[in-house]
């Protein structure tokens, strides 16, 4: 069993594309579903955010799996499978490792270093445990690579570099944080961002708006914002000096003619943050005297090929040691059951020769018998000393070539015989 991970980022597709395959939590728990209904998948999960869509597998055959996720996701978009395919990478086994600890590490964001990645990633295990898709194996690697992410973050100044999507958007503001009367509509984890950042700012006024009031009480309160009715957002554009949107509703929440109406012909300067995908903003908002509207998509064309420079390199360095370390232990701990299948079979063969001399010296006293076990037993463990200790050696220095395969099939040691040591050692 290997893990696989098929997906599209940022980095391989533009925003229009991404919003095709844009998904609410009921929709990602609907594509782990179908997921861990294929016919090779034992575990699934999905990492799910404004600008990534991966799915993670722990499956026992590549290509018809490789081919089972690219449909579901193909059927998500609603493209041809030649318009999305050349926009899906595909990850697997020590690659699917890496790329995942790069992830969490927020090496791979469009903001290179972001910290947001790696509340996504945990959201995904979570997912992933609630619904039982997970087991040992992505367990196994996604507490590892949120370890990793944790690490990077505590150990460089990645922080420093870029904090979130949030921080880039405010940056190109052309309405000053300090004293603005500032909307945000939503109350996910972006939005929460969102509003941590305007309070941190010095934003004169805050107001929260959501579908769910609830929530938006929840956020306002813990930043001393206000939380208003969705159904006065009229109001608020009508005052607001900068408005950020993250709710990932289905339709647009912003439209032309609210924010027309809210502006009564007035051309005095507002900054319109659209970080939802699919977008919040009605596009032709950008068209209003004095509206600056800053999308996702215009971040994505900013970001692109720019990258943060303080401790990313520490960062590079961490996660290397890190995707060394994990793939050194899990190497190890696969040679482990046809290691101890082995010496299993050894023991069993010491066994009948040592009945057959029972039955052949029927007069042999314990003193000798016992003598003659120790003997045998020595010669079986110095026998097999030096192929399970190089086998070990081997695997970790060559992981391409399979030495456990090759010691089963010198040894002919039963394959269910390794199973059972498998399964007895708590690995997948």
């Amino acid at each position: 069993m290997s893990v696989l991970v098929v997906g599209i980022s940022h980095k391989s597709a533009p925003v229009e594309l991404l919003e095709r395959l844009a998904l609410d939590p009921d929709g990602t728990v609907k594509l782990i579903s179908d997921v861990i209904a294929g016919e090779h998948v034992s575990e699934a999960t999905a990492i799910v955010t404004c600008n990534r869509l991966e799915v993670y597998a722990e499956v026992d055959r590549f290509h018809g799996s490789v081919e089972d996720l690219s449909g579901l996701l193909v059927e998500r978009a609603a493209q041809s499978t030649e318009a999305l395919l050349p926009h899906l990478y595909v990850h697997y086994d020590e690659g699917a490792v890496s790329h995942l600890f790069q992830v969490a590490a927020g090496l791979d964001s469009m903001v290179v270093g972001e910290g947001q990645i790696l509340g996504q990633t945990r959201e995904a295990l979570r997912v992933g445990q609630e619904h039982g898709t997970v087991g040992p194996a992505l367990n196994t690697l996604f507490q590892q690579a949120l370890r990793v992410g944790k690490r990077a973050h505590a150990e460089t100044d990645i922080d420093r570099a870029a904090p979130s999507l949030v921080t880039a958007a405010l940056e190109r503001s052309t309405v000053p944080v300090a004293g603005a009367r500032a909307v945000v509509l939503g109350a996910g984890a972006m939005a929460s961002l969102a509003v941590a950042h305007l309070s941190r700012g010095g934003a004169g006024s805050i107001s929260v708006l959501n579908r769910t009031a609830a929530n938006a009480e929840r956020l306002a309160a813990e930043y001393a914002a206000t939380s208003v009715p969705l159904s006065a957002l009229g109001d608020e554009l009508a005052a607001a000096d900068i408005v950020i949107s993250c709710t990932g509703s289905p339709e647009p929440l912003v439209r032309l003619a609210d924010v027309v109406t809210a502006r009564g012909g007035s051309d005095r300067p507002l900054t319109v943050i659209d970080l939802a995908l699919p977008h919040d903003v009605d596009p032709s908002v950008a068209d209003l005297p004095g509206v600056d509207l800053i999308s996702l998509a215009g971040l994505a064309d900013e970001l692109r090929g720019l990258e943060a420079t303080a401790g990313v390199e520490d960062v590079r360095t961490i996660v290397g040691q890190e995707i060394a370390a994990f793939l050194a232990v899990r190497r190890q701990a696969s040679v482990t059951p046809t290691v101890v299948a082995l010496r299993s079979m050894a023991t069993s063969v010491v066994d009948a020769e040592m009945d057959r001399l029972a039955s052949r010296l029927p007069g042999l006293d314990e003193t000798t018998r016992a003598e003659v076990l120790q003997t045998v037993r020595r010669v079986a463990d110095k026998l097999l000393h030096e192929p399970t200790v190089r086998v070990k050696e081997l695997a970790d220095a060559e992981p391409a070539v399979s030495y456990t395969a090759a010691l089963a099939e010198l040894f002919r040691l039963d394959p269910e015989a390794v199973d059972r040591m498998t399964r007895a050692d708590g690995k997948p």
